[in-house]
């Protein structure tokens, strides 16, 4: 199956927690199927490929089914 989506860049941020402390945030800048360039930032504990992958396919799906609206 081809992926709705492809990966433009992977940026790594450090951000403040909602509880004072730094998490670790990477940002992805992807473009889908239908030309839709998103941002999404993915925490550090979800930072897997399994994770990502679903992750960047039900956005790149949702940001396509409003751009056909």
């Amino acid at each position: 199956m081809d992926k709705l989506y492809k990966v433009l860049r992977i940026d790594e941020l450090s951000k403040l927690s909602e509880t004072g402390g730094i998490v670790k945030v990477y940002r992805h800048q992807i473009k889908t199927k239908g030309g839709v360039v998103l941002t999404v930032e993915i925490e550090e504990k979800d930072f897997t490929p399994e994770k990502v992958d679903e992750i960047l396919t039900k956005k790149a799906q949702n940001a396509d089914k409003i751009l056909a609206l």
